[in-house]
């Protein structure tokens, strides 16, 4: 088992595209050598494996850190609502702080939208709303003037998407550097309570 890598592999990792005369001459002296050509052909093709293993293992790595980001923006999504909801069972909207300046309630929010579901495709194509497919913008557009509405009110239903924001905590931090006063005040205080 190899600790360390291969010439080649450090100079394939260091290859550019605007400089790889170097490289070429590299290539040279080992097919130039007096080693056997299957330990030529061994030498230069684990290099190029060892590179694809490194680009897996950092793929499985970004994968896998990926992965963790969405759950660790779920959880704390779901905290900062469960936080709220104590916080508001308790009557506090607002709680001062010294490492941060605040922690405040946001009040819940309902959010609208809406949007067409197109009922007969064919027709609206055939008065002219349409890209390759029909297009949900320019119908979308139609509808907001009467004359619009008239022609083509029979071929698609509006309706309404409603989602509600339930209320979540939000931390104000400080806007000075009074933050690692406040840290070291709250650290020293912990530790006494201990």
């Amino acid at each position: 088992m190899r600790t360390s890598p291969y010439r080649l592999e450090t100079q394939i990792e260091q290859i550019k595209p605007t400089s790889t005369e170097w490289y070429k001459n590299y290539i040279r002296e080992i097919l130039e050598s007096d080693k056997s050509y299957f330990t030529k052909c061994d030498y230069i093709s684990i290099s190029f494996n060892d590179i694809q293993k490194k680009q897996d293992y950092i793929s499985a790595e970004i994968k896998e850190l990926q992965s963790l980001k969405k759950s660790l923006a779920n959880a704390k999504e779901i905290a900062l609502v469960a936080t709220a909801d104590v916080l508001a069972e308790y009557g506090i909207e607002k709680i001062e702080g010294t490492a941060v300046s605040s922690i405040t309630i946001t009040p819940e929010k309902t959010k609208t939208k809406d949007g067409i579901r197109i009922i007969d495709e064919d027709a609206l194509i055939t008065l002219g709303y349409a890209k390759v497919s029909v297009d949900e913008k320019a119908v979308a557009e139609a509808m907001t003037t009467i004359e619009g509405m008239d022609a083509i009110d029979k071929y698609v239903e509006v309706y309404s998407h409603t989602e509600i924001i339930p209320s979540r905590i939000k931390i104000n931090k400080r806007r000075n550097n009074v933050v690692n006063q406040a840290t070291e005040l709250l650290k020293y205080t912990i530790e006494e309570a201990a």
